[in-house]
Parts: C-alpha cells; sequence; structure tokens
C-alpha cells in the first residue's frame, strides 16, 4: 500500500448485514494477529441510525466467534466518507452514492471484491444483500466476505 491505512469504512445498503459481518470479520483477523493500528467502521446508504444488525446476520457471526448483537446501524454521511483512508462497499450503486455525497473520495472508494481480487471470482462484483434471506445465504455471503477479508488483511 503506498499510503498507510488507518481507518477503513464498509459500506452497504441498511448497515445491517453486509457491511456489519464484514467489519466484524476484520476487527476479529485484525486482532488475532495484534493488529491495533486500524480503525474499523461500517454504515448504510439507506440505514436508519440505531437499529441492531439482522437477527441472521447476529447468527451467523456467532458461529464465527463475533458477537456484533450490540452493534448499532449507521447512516453513512459526509463526515464518516472524509474520515476513511479506504471505503469498500459492496454494490456498485453504494460507490455511486459514496462519490455522490463526497466527489473527492473517488480515490479510495472501491468494490470490495474488486479491491480483493481472488482467483475464481465470477465477474460479478456484487456481494449480494442477504436481508430477509434465509439463514443459509446469510452463510454464503460470510463466506465470501471471509475469503475477501483474509485477503485484504495480507494486503493491510
Amino acid at each position: 500500500m503506498k499510503n498507510k491505512i488507518e481507518n477503513i469504512l464498509f459500506v452497504c445498503t441498511g448497515n445491517s448485514c453486509r457491511s456489519v459481518m464484514a467489519e466484524g470479520l476484520l476487527k476479529k483477523m485484525l486482532k488475532e494477529q495484534e493488529r491495533h493500528d486500524i480503525t474499523i467502521s461500517s454504515a448504510g446508504t439507506a440505514a436508519i441510525d440505531g437499529f441492531n444488525p439482522a437477527d441472521n446476520a447476529i447468527a451467523v457471526m456467532k458461529k464465527e466467534g463475533v458477537d456484533v448483537s450490540d452493534y448499532k446501524t449507521s447512516l453513512l454521511d459526509s463526515n464518516t466518507i472524509k474520515k476513511a483512508d479506504l471505503i469498500l462497499v459492496m454494490q456498485r450503486i453504494h460507490k455511486d452514492l459514496v462519490l455522490n455525497l463526497v466527489p473527492e473520495a473517488k480515490e479510495k472508494t472501491h468494490l470490495l471484491k474488486e479491491y480483493v481480487k481472488l482467483k475464481g471470482d465470477s465477474r460479478d462484483t456484487s456481494v449480494p444483500d442477504p436481508i430477509g434471506r434465509p439463514l443459509e445465504v446469510y452463510e454464503r455471503v460470510l463466506d465470501m466476505l471471509k475469503i475477501h477479508i483474509e485477503e485484504l488483511v495480507k494486503m493491510l
């Protein structure tokens, strides 16, 4: 990395599934490596402040050894964007919305699956939204996030 990354922001729609799961996974992986030099947060482009994550997100993260039950959703705002050194979004629409708020964030805003390219990744660069879907869908999304975030940790 050219510049030191000290603040990573994950962005999804409601900040109740994907971005919370990504935040929890990265925090866990960095803690396991005794890395305390990076702040990780998440927000949603259409989130309502102060709600808990989706029950299935809490359940799959608990199996991973990560407790996100006390997490509270947060609406994405320009201050949060400006503080971040790296912004990783789940879908292209999230990137567009980040850049609508702060156009100068273009160089630091990326789709997670474009920033962390893995062999065998499909051309689809989105991380699908599991909200309202069965637990198995959350598990698949968690697995997708996990392999990309494991690779992200190596890049940091």
